[in-house]
This record gives structure tokens, C-alpha cells and sequence, in this order.
């Protein structure tokens, strides 16, 4: 059951089954009231589980009190929660990441939250799928690359970034821009990659590769606005007629289309951060025929509630069907979202399942 603090209140018997085992995902949604006590809580209220015929639902705080309940002293169905709090101790710490000029060591951010390093180390990963150092990473990661593209030279972006020095840049992940740093910067001239665009049971589909493997492939309804969309991601690349090798990884990524071949052997040549890479190498891992929900994909990398960070990653995508972000689905069934369009991610599935 999905629970939101937006939606009907859930059924009863999905109510009861949130409170007897002190269901996170209820919070918000509903307070529960005790008639033998007097007193209403929170789904996820520490007190031992009361009777089911003496329970009564609540959408709000203030319907709980007008039926006659007082706040529980033990949960405080008044103040934020301790999700809540949790939630926005690991808010805080990604911001003052994302913003420092220079790295912030893990006790000095914990000092910031009022929390032990420990606590805070444990707390951000359960969170975001990553350890404080590792997002502190990314985000150099993901500045570097930004000052690169906005035509900054090598040097002055690796410092810009926080780097203190180019050879900390270079063992802190800069492999990870997908190319080297001067043609990112030089709007990724002097890569050469070959490109092909050919029909399939979806419409029209790219599919484009350097040196290293795949960086693309799209689905679209031309093979102009296809081609001008590779050259808006990689302005300055040197994009050649495909050749044997790609003519032929073409016809397999339309078998993956079809169904009737796996991807597992196919190469890539991806460019995103560490979360995003932790994202699409669990996404090659759904089988054939199968969905997760974002929920679960978010699970099964370690981080129950970065959810919408899962999201995120699944909507950059950058090589559809090969990282099978179709597979994701909301946890309530509906198919959720699709760079590429519903319909496609609609038929993908049902040929699939098929």
C-alpha cells in the first residue's frame, strides 16, 4: 500500500496493518486513536499495539482532538516527526555540500547537524545511497564539469571545483566526465563517435558510440531531430557515418527493442555521477519481463529514501533500452515517467512481458 499525506485516507484493514508494524510510509497520511487510552498517535508510535476494536483513524491532528483524543507524549503526533527531522538534517548537509568552496570534513559537517560523525555518516547514507564523502565527490565531480563546458581551462576548473590539486581530480573520479577534460570543455572536440538512426517498431531510434562503446541511444519521431539532439549533447564532436560495428549494434539494440535479445554484453561509454552510474548499473540487473518500483530500486542500492533521487537518475538516462529505465514503475502501478514517452515505455513493457 502507498501511502501519501495527498490521498484518500487508505482503506481500514490497510490502516491497522500500517500500525501493528510501525509503517514509515504511513507517516503523514493517518493518526490512529485509542479508545481504552484516550490518546491518538502517530502510525509509527513506539507504545504497544493496542487492540484493533479499539482503534479509530484520524486524517488529521486536529480531527483526532475534535473526536475527544489527546496527543500521545510518547510520539508527539504534534511536532515533526523524526523521519521529518532526519530528512531535513540530510538536507541541510547536502546543501552545505553542494555549495562549500573547499571540502568540509566530516566532523565539521556533523557539528552543523548537532550530531556525532557517526550518526550523521549512517544517517546521509541510509538517505541519499552515499556516503558524505562520496556526494562531496560528485558535486566536485559535477562543478569541474560545469566550469569545462562554460569554456574554463583545465586547470582553473579543477580548481574552481575544490580540487587542491589536478592529480586529486584525477584520482577523485574525473575519469567519470566520460572523456577527457579539455574536450569536454572544448564541447567534447576532438572525440569522434559514429551515429546512425534507423527505424524500429517505436519510431525512429539513434543509436551512437565512441572508442570506449555506447553514449546514446534515443528514441524520437525523425532522424533530424534525433542527429540535432546528439549534436546539442556533444556540440563539437566529430560525428561519423556508422561502419560495420555500429550498423550491426543498430540491429541489436532493435532486437532489444523486439525482446528477443539481452543487453548484457552490449558496451557503454556513460557519463554521469556516482549516484547516477550506482542508478543505471541496478537498472541492467532488472530481469526481462520484470518491473521495480522506484521504491525498490532505491532498496536495492542502499538508499530506502532517496526515491526521488532514483527518479532523477532513471529520467537522465542517456541509453534507453540497454539501461532498461522502462523496467521502473510507481509503486501504486502507474508507469510513472519516460524521457522518450509513455506509449514507448508502455510497449516496451508489453513486449516483455509477452
Amino acid at each position: 500500500m502507498q501511502f501519501t499525506a495527498s490521498s484518500e485516507l487508505p482503506r481500514t484493514e490497510s490502516r491497522y496493518e500500517a500500525v501493528r508494524t510501525r509503517d514509515a510510509r504511513a507517516e503523514g497520511a493517518f493518526f490512529y486513536s485509542v479508545a481504552t487510552t484516550g490518546v491518538y498517535c502517530r502510525p509509527t508510535c513506539p507504545a504497544r499495539a493496542a487492540l484493533r476494536e479499539n482503534l479509530a483513524f484520524h486524517a488529521t491532528p486536529e480531527d483526532a482532538e475534535r473526536a475527544g483524543f489527546r496527543a500521545c507524549k510518547r510520539c508527539k503526533p504534534r511536532e515533526v516527526s523524526q523521519a521529518e527531522r532526519h530528512a531535513q538534517v540530510v538536507h541541510a548537509a547536502r546543501r552545505a555540500l553542494e555549495s562549500a568552496d573547499a571540502p568540509i570534513g566530516l566532523t565539521a559537517l556533523a557539528a552543523q547537524a548537532a550530531l556525532s560523525p557517526h550518526y550523521l555518516h549512517r544517517l546521509f547514507k541510509k538517505h541519499v545511497g552515499m556516503t558524505p564523502g562520496e556526494y562531496a565527490a560528485a558535486c566536485r565531480l559535477q562543478r569541474a564539469a560545469s566550469e569545462l563546458r562554460d569554456g574554463r581551462s583545465v586547470t582553473a576548473a579543477i580548481y574552481e571545483a575544490g580540487y587542491a590539486s589536478s592529480s586529486r581530480f584525477y584520482e577523485g573520479g574525473g575519469a567519470a566526465l566520460g572523456m577527457t577534460p579539455s574536450a569536454l570543455r572544448r564541447g567534447a572536440q576532438g572525440v569522434e563517435m559514429r551515429a546512425v538512426v534507423t527505424h524500429c517498431s517505436l519510431g525512429h531510434v539513434l543509436v551512437a558510440a565512441t572508442a570506449r562503446g555506447v553514449c546514446a541511444i534515443a528514441f524520437g519521431d525523425s532522424a533530424a531531430a534525433l542527429f540535432e539532439e546528439l549534436r546539442v549533447r556533444f556540440p563539437r564532436a566529430v560525428v561519423n557515418p556508422p561502419d560495420a560495428a555500429l550498423e550491426a549494434l543498430a540491429t541489436r539494440v532493435v532486437a532489444l527493442i523486439d525482446a528477443t535479445e539481452v543487453a548484457s554484453s552490449i558496451p557503454l561509454d556513460l557519463m554521469g555521477t556516482a549516484f547516477q552510474q550506482k542508478v543505471w548499473r541496478e537498472l541492467r540487473k532488472i530481469p526481462l519481463g520484470e518491473t521495480y518500483t522506484y521504491a525498490q530500486l532505491a532498496e536495492r542500492i542502499g538508499a530506502p529514501r532517496a526515491v526521488r533521487a532514483v527518479g532523477s537518475a532513471c529520467g537522465k538516462n542517456p541509453v534507453a533500452v540497454v539501461v532498461p529505465c522502462h523496467r521502473v514503475v510507481r509503486t501504486d502501478g502507474e508507469l510513472g515517467g519516460y524521457r522518450w514517452g509513455l506509449d514507448r515505455k508502455r510497449k516496451l513493457l508489453a513486449k516483455e512481458r509477452a
